[in-house]
């Protein structure tokens, strides 16, 4: 009897161990997030490298870090913002083409995708080969905008004047294959204005030719500019595209303006390697996705000046192909090269 009732528990111990077990399995289970519960597909298996090939502080630096958090909890592993600034975004974009482990993709912005192929003489990547889009972040137009003593009257009639004025007007950007210095060009082009393009290191060095007189015209985003036109320092002659932008829309459109056929917007994407597997790329394409859909990353981008929309990498790699097709018209006409 005693050993009979002795070796009950022996008996026992393994079934409550296993009923146990299966509940702490199934609270585990719980706890993991959806994404990591595939079947079969241990992917990612390390960290995220998330490229940005522009300084902290840019906005893709800030778009990167904003989606770095919540891909992370939908991967289920780190999710890190890698800066690798230079050569206007084409060093961040070179490596994240190259990159072979299946665990780096990047922010990159429209330069790098549409037209550094044709600026520079020998780019180390192909925009339309090495790489696998994911997904559009957001886009934002720029901002035409002169001293506000300048603009007299409509934008048709401040175009009117500066015509007038022949090729003793200038205006100020960035740098020679800057949005901004493509879209006036573009702009220049539909108008029949002459301005000369004087470039610069940066928005607050134009900002201030603009203030002291040297320069009578540039496109900015919106962001830098604000401040200075809501301050009646400096008016907004339009957007650069043909309606008006929900981030700006007391601002006309360049067709309310007489400019037609312009219609240009920076935009950052998140982009893969051409050679990530397939199955990881539409994984990521999905998650970036529902994220970007979400109302408060939404607002937060929209905070920033930029405007949301279809995210998808069908969207992205349309916006690619017809921003390269303008870019590489204009820098043809205009001969524009860099070294």
């Amino acid at each position: 009897m005693q050993r009979h009732t002795a070796n009950r528990p022996a008996r026992g111990r393994p079934a409550r161990r296993l009923a146990l077990a299966a509940i702490a399995a199934g609270t585990f289970a719980a706890l993991v997030p959806a994404a990591q519960a595939q079947p079969g597909d241990a992917w990612p298996s390390k960290p995220i490298r998330m490229v940005v090939g522009y300084p902290a502080g840019s906005s893709p630096d800030v778009q990167a870090r904003l989606l770095a958090e919540p891909l992370s909890k939908a991967l289920g592993q780190p999710v890190v913002v890698d800066n690798k600034p230079g050569a206007s975004g084409n060093i961040g974009a070179d490596l994240i083409s190259k990159a072979t482990d299946d665990h780096t993709i990047g922010v990159v912005g429209n330069g790098p995708l549409t037209s550094s192929k044709f600026l520079y003489e020998k780019l180390p990547y192909d925009p339309q080969k090495d790489f696998a889009p994911l997904a559009l972040i957001g886009a934002s137009p720029l901002a035409w905008v002169a001293p506000a003593d300048l603009v007299k009257g409509s934008g048709t009639e401040f175009i009117a004047q500066q015509k007038a004025a022949g090729d003793r007007i200038a205006y100020g950007s960035t740098g020679p294959g800057s949005g901004g210095h493509l879209g006036m060009e573009l702009v220049k082009q539909a108008t029949g204005l002459q301005a000369l393009h004087v470039p610069f290191t940066g928005g607050p060095q134009i900002l201030n030719g603009l203030m002291g007189g040297q320069l009578q015209m540039t496109l900015l985003p919106i962001s830098t500019v604000q401040p200075l036109v809501q301050a009646g320092k400096l008016k907004a002659v339009a957007v650069s595209t043909q309606t008006r932008s929900p981030l700006a829309p007391d601002l006309p459109s360049l067709a309310e303006v007489g400019v037609q056929g312009v219609n240009i917007e920076v935009w950052n994407a998140v982009m893969a390697p051409a050679r990530m597997a397939p199955a990881h790329q539409a994984r990521l394409s999905a998650e970036l996705g529902r994220i970007l859909q979400s109302p408060e990353i939404q607002n937060k981008l929209m905070a920033q000046g930029w405007r949301t929309g279809d995210a998808s990498p069908g969207a992205l790699r349309q916006r690619i192909a017809s921003d390269t097709a303008i870019y590489q018209g204009i820098i043809a006409r205009q001969n524009i090269k860099l070294d």
